[in-house]
């Protein structure tokens, strides 16, 4: 089911995320930077009611294994969410993302989630999933350090998702 979208907006990965009990109705995704290759590709900002920039979630490259297709894989979590939304971005041709939510589900033939690992293969690299602008994405440096630990959190006050400052 698809709950949602992102598309490239003055340079920056920038969307929203609606379902009958969530609305995100601003989102971003910010590379990260990391040599780690189990480091996340992004992290999911989105800005709150006090208009600050907060992460709510990581995504992943993964591939499927039957037709090889990569995508991003991760979860938006909350403590306002009784539990973590699984989702997977697609690119479309638009050079965004179509955002999909799936239910796990048990796989008798993996004995695993339908969502995580069982199904798809984590990959590193750049292929197809990692935005090109660089570090100044308008969204601030990533929080995780080259080996993919947070190295810090911060967050604008009064900040507009047009604003060009860093977090």
């Amino acid at each position: 089911m698809n709950i949602g979208e992102v598309s490239l907006q003055h340079g920056r990965l920038m969307g929203r995320i609606a379902t009958r009990t969530i609305d995100l109705p601003r989102i971003g995704l910010r590379p990260v930077e990391s040599q780690n290759p189990r480091a996340p590709r992004y992290e999911v900002v989105a800005l709150n009611v006090a208009r600050r920039w907060v992460q709510i979630g990581a995504l992943w490259e993964a591939e499927t294994k039957k037709t090889g297709e990569v995508f991003l894989a991760g979860n938006i979590d909350d403590p306002s969410l009784p539990e973590p939304l699984p989702v997977a971005l697609f690119r479309n041709e638009n050079g965004g993302y179509a955002i999909a939510w799936r239910r796990d589900t048990l796989r008798s033939d993996a004995g695993g989630s339908g969502f995580g690992t069982s199904n798809y293969d984590m990959q590193g690299g750049d292929a197809g999933g990692r935005y090109e602008g660089g570090a100044d994405n308008g969204f601030g440096d990533s929080t995780a350090g080259p080996d993919g630990t947070v190295m810090r959190q911060m967050a604008l006050v009064g900040a507009d998702e047009d604003d060009d400052m860093a977090f």
